[in-house]
């Protein structure tokens, strides 16, 4: 009996060839793409995103070309309280958040992942660029760096369990954007040569901080920008617009440059410095996913990055306790910031990761 499938159907050409060569290897598949939050229920369309029903439709025309069932989920409640919620609480509390890696941690591998068994589904097979081999020796699932360096996406996948990388497939991982995207001209497909999305799909007019103003109904108080002794430097137009480096948007005529390099809820400040103060050699990470093994027993010398494009560095790393790391790079890493993912290779290996959550 053939395997079963279910793709994760975006209306992308990533997820669309990814079907195609399930369905070319003989899997029994259905499309599904998740109706998360899409631009059309508030009035706006863009190509650039990835929720819209122009989407949808794509998703549809290329599973009704190959021949595969295809349906609609609404994960829209799932969404709210688990990428959008978190998202806007970060932002509230000094932090930024990766709310792509929310989704493919609480929404395409997890609420997906249950479907899928619901379906009686074998696997989840998505369009991201990563590999998935098992460890011969000590039988643990391992998830890799894809082939094409310029298309991977380990970095937001690290929060993989065992389970769902034992129920996940990844078929474009040894592949190029540019074989993928001639696969789909061979086959005809509608959206061959659409553009990837670049935005986040509930952020429609690219400013972060007016969103969450909308979507709360709230306002964030002014404050006051300070440096490292207190001194104040101007005012901020509330907390929710700033983040760990930023200088564009401050709004201050100084006699230098000056960095956000920390932003304080609990007395509504923002902190300013030169570009020196931005960097920090330590971090501590908490809600931790660790993949290649079940625990860190020593210190383990390996790289680690702390943004998505980012090359990772090398350092050393801890396992304090059973939820948290810390890790201590070789050189000061620049803008290391609160919410965001710090993820730790081995080579090609993600060893795991976990959010930050203070640097030293």
């Amino acid at each position: 009996m053939n395997s079963k499938a279910i793709i994760a159907m975006s209306g992308g050409v990533d997820s669309s060839v990814a079907a195609c060569l399930m369905k070319q290897r003989g899997f029994d598949c259905i499309g599904v793409t998740m109706k998360l939050f899409a631009n059309e229920d508030i009035g706006i369309s863009r190509e650039h995103s990835c929720c819209s029903l122009d989407d949808v439709e794509d998703a549809r025309s290329v599973a009704r070309m190959l021949g595969i069932p295809y349906y609609v989920f609404n994960f829209s409640d799932r969404f709210h309280e688990d990428v959008i919620a978190r998202f806007i609480s970060a932002y509230e509390n000094g932090r930024t958040p990766n709310p792509c890696i929310d989704c493919n941690r609480y929404l395409k591998f997890d609420k997906l992942y249950h479907r899928a068994k619901e379906l009686d589904r074998d696997f989840v097979v998505t369009g991201h660029y990563a590999r998935i081999e098992q460890d011969t020796e000590t039988g643990r699932y391992l998830l890799k760096k894809a082939v094409d360096p310029a298309k991977d996406q380990s970095y937001v996948l690290y929060s993989l369990t065992q389970e769902q990388l034992a129920h996940t497939l990844f078929p474009l991982g040894s592949m190029t954007k540019p074989d993928v995207r001639k696969i789909a001209e061979e086959q005809g497909f509608i959206n061959a040569r659409k553009h990837d999305s670049q935005d986040i799909c509930f952020v429609q007019n690219g400013s972060y901080a007016d969103f969450i103003e909308e979507h709360t109904g709230r306002s964030y108080p002014a404050g006051n920008f300070v440096d490292r002794d207190g001194n104040i430097l101007g005012r901020h137009r509330g907390i929710i617009r700033y983040t760990i480096g930023q200088r564009k948007g401050l709004g201050l005529a100084l006699p230098e440059p000056m960095y956000v390099c920390a932003v304080n809820p609990s007395d509504n400040t923002v902190m300013l410095g030169k570009e020196s103060e931005l960097y920090t050699r330590e971090l501590t990470a908490k809600d931790i996913n660790l993949i290649s093994l079940p625990f860190i027993e020593k210190p383990m010398r390996i790289k680690a990055k702390v943004r998505y494009r980012q090359p990772e560095m090398w350092a050393a790393v801890t396992q304090t306790d059973a939820d948290t790391l810390r890790v201590e790079f070789d050189e000061p890493q620049r803008a290391v910031t609160a919410g965001q993912a710090v993820v730790l290779y081995d080579g090609d290996t993600v060893v795991g990761g976990g959010t930050i959550q203070i640097s030293i």
